[in-house]
């Protein structure tokens, strides 16, 4: 066999081998995966703002002392109210039928009273002529003591009656506002039932629900109010109570912040807006999505711009805003850090990116 044939023979062979070898070193060679990255740097922060409304510092339930039916309500929900006016009324049918007896009864007594003095006055002078005994004497005086003590009992019960029946009217205890009414006319309210509800319009506060880790304001802490349908329209105010409990559903607390001198604009029922008054802080601010967590520690991927490989490194984060959160320790100024696919990188990985994100 010529050389010639043998070259032809081979030479398919030798094709495969370098194809193979080819291919062995093309799956060697690891992948270089693009990401998305961002520079970190420092971002000032707004102070926190929530909405709420204007509610009155003072407001209170009226409502029948006793249990009736209800014949009369005189105010609705919006209506102004002074000291002493009625607001609502019971049917008074019934205590005042309770009156009458205690006016008999007292009445009686009375007249029991009046028949024991003067038979005890007449014994007296009979046991003065000695036609009557010792024994006589302090019976009559006895009888006359229980006829006066059952005077008392009557007077105290007309008067407990009388008490009840004036229950039965609903009057207002100082100057206000009806901010809301609890039962219609027909209605039969038990005793302390809310009929109408009667609130203080000068003294109002501005109420918000903050987030339970946000809560922790001390008493004074100053805000600014806004009114929403208006936001030049503002005043200071100072945080007054905050509820000691976080509501269940969700999860916040009610503060009620004490607003100066409120103008007739900052009417009760208005939405507002509240601003804390704070000096604005920079802070590390990355998108959720490029902090993880393994075994119980929370990482981000930090790119070496050097080599273009990723490295894990462990992070402090602080409360999250929306798509964002706030990173409180574990990175510096100036690194890049991967924002995107923090799952499925490996440490030493090498990645590419063709920009950075901005936050």
């Amino acid at each position: 066999m010529s050389r010639i044939s043998l070259a032809l023979l081979f030479a398919p062979l030798t094709l495969l081998l370098l194809a193979g070898c080819q291919e062995k070193e093309e799956q060697a060679a690891p992948a270089i995966r693009p990401v998305l990255s961002q520079i970190v740097s420092l971002r000032r922060l707004p102070g926190a703002s929530f909405a709420g409304t204007v509610q009155p510092k003072v407001q209170t339930i009226f409502g029948p002392r006793v249990t009736g039916l209800l014949v009369a309500r005189d105010v609705d929900t919006g209506d102004t109210v002074s000291r002493g006016q009625l607001l609502a009324a019971l049917d008074p049918t019934a205590l005042e039928l309770a009156v009458g007896s205690a006016r008999a009864d007292l009445a009686n007594a009375e007249a029991t009273l009046a028949n024991a003095v003067s038979v005890e006055q007449r014994t007296r002078a009979l046991f003065t002529a000695g036609t009557e005994t010792q024994a006589a004497v302090e019976s009559a005086e006895q009888t006359s003591a229980a006829a006066q003590a059952s005077v008392v009992q009557s007077r105290a019960a007309l008067s407990k009656a009388e008490e009840q029946l004036s229950y039965t009217q609903i009057t207002a205890a100082f100057d206000g506002v009806v901010t809301q009414t609890g039962a219609e006319v027909g209605q039969v309210v038990a005793a302390g039932a809310s009929v109408v509800t009667v609130a203080r319009p000068d003294d109002r506060d501005a109420v918000i629900d903050v987030p339970d880790g946000s809560a922790l304001l001390p008493v004074g802490t100053p805000f600014s109010v806004f009114l929403q349908i208006n936001p030049a329209m503002g005043l200071n105010g100072k945080v007054r109570e905050v509820a000691p409990a976080a509501d269940p559903a969700t999860r916040t607390r009610r503060v009620r912040i004490a607003l100066e001198n409120p103008p007739p604009s900052f009417r009760l029922g208005t939405t507002i807006t509240a601003s804390r008054e704070e000096v604005a802080v920079e802070q590390i601010v990355l998108p959720a999505t490029a902090v993880f967590s393994r075994d119980g520690k929370t990482y981000v991927w930090v790119v070496d711009e050097g080599d273009g490989t990723v490295k894990t490194r462990e992070v402090v984060i602080g409360p999250q805003a929306g798509n964002v959160i706030i990173v409180v320790s574990g990175v510096e100024p100036g690194m890049r850090v991967v924002t995107a696919g923090a799952h499925s990188l490996e440490e030493g990985q090498k990645v590419k990116f063709e920009g950075e994100a901005r936050s």
